[in-house]
């Protein structure tokens, strides 16, 4: 494989699976990308809840998958290049480690550093309602040069199952990295 881009997906333990595993296999499929991974402890026990799955089936998507408690991996230094880093889906507790610039495991320095380096960073904050903590951490990680995305569903496309619900939020994830997908019939 010719590898013309790297991606990290990083994976929290909010809810939202589905997500993740849709998109990690999309990312997998890309032509000429390295999908890189980070999945915490507590994505794995919401994968297994919410998917009825072993977490190895995420895990088998990665072509590098990196432990989210060493913060000497590739991901963590700013002189390793990456093409960007998505957390799908992105806790409140990873969404404050990051906006603060206070983390204590790899997902959390891999975010911080994709910031400094000025490198796309996308973040799928799965919570609702939303305090006013949550939306200040969300505007100080937007402010720092991160992408908010909500998985906010849209119906344009007249979805008629939760996959094809899921399938349009993740090209739209993929859509700002500039991956091409099939994902989805755009708006005409």
């Amino acid at each position: 494989m010719t590898v013309e881009r790297r991606i990290i997906l990083a994976i929290s333990g909010a809810s939202g699976m589905e997500y993740a595993r849709l998109l990690a296999r999309a990312l997998r499929e890309a032509p000429g990308l390295e999908l890189h991974g980070i999945i915490s402890d507590g994505a794995r026990q919401v994968f297994r809840h919410e998917l009825n799955s072993d977490p190895l089936d995420l895990e088998s998507c990665f072509h590098f998958l990196h432990d989210p408690a060493n913060i000497a991996a590739a991901p963590a230094s700013g002189s390793w290049e990456h093409s960007g880093m998505i957390v799908c889906p992105c806790s409140m507790a990873s969404l404050a480690a990051i906006a603060t610039g206070v983390g204590s495991n790899l997902l959390h320095r891999a975010a911080d550093v994709t910031l400094k380096e000025r490198r796309p960073l996308i973040l799928v904050p799965r919570e609702t309602p939303l305090s006013e903590i949550h939306l200040k951490n969300m505007l100080r990680a937007h402010r720092a040069g991160a992408v908010i995305m909500p998985p906010c569903p849209g119906f344009y496309h007249r979805p008629e199952s939760i996959e094809q619900l899921v399938s349009q939020f993740v090209g739209r994830i993929l859509e700002q990295l500039g991956l091409p997908h099939g994902l989805y019939t755009r708006w005409s």
